[in-house]
């Protein structure tokens, strides 16, 4: 997984850092805890601050475009940040996997 970021701007009102990116990878589509993992190494954060959002693959290319928002603590992720988008970024039950 090779990602170059396009953008990359602070949000002092909401506490965070907006990313857009696109993700380059060999091979199945990336999960998005493997995304979540590799982008929370890269930046030096905590992956529980990190929100994906927007994920999509363009056609017939290895590459992937999304966002991201790294917050600055869980208060302020969980008080801003869609209910379903919290969802989807939790770690799945071993019942589940």
């Amino acid at each position: 997984m090779d990602f170059k970021i396009t953008r990359d701007v602070r949000n002092e009102v909401l506490k965070r850092r907006e990313l857009e990116f696109v993700l380059t990878f060999e091979g199945p589509t990336p999960s998005r805890k493997s995304i979540q993992e590799k982008l929370a190494a890269l930046q030096n954060k905590n992956e529980n601050l990190i929100v994906l959002d927007l994920e999509r693959t363009r056609f017939g290319k290895m590459e992937l475009v999304g966002r991201a928002r790294i917050y600055d603590d869980e208060e302020t992720k969980i008080s801003t940040e869609r209910k379903y988008l919290l969802k989807r970024g939790e770690a799945k039950a071993e019942s589940e996997a």
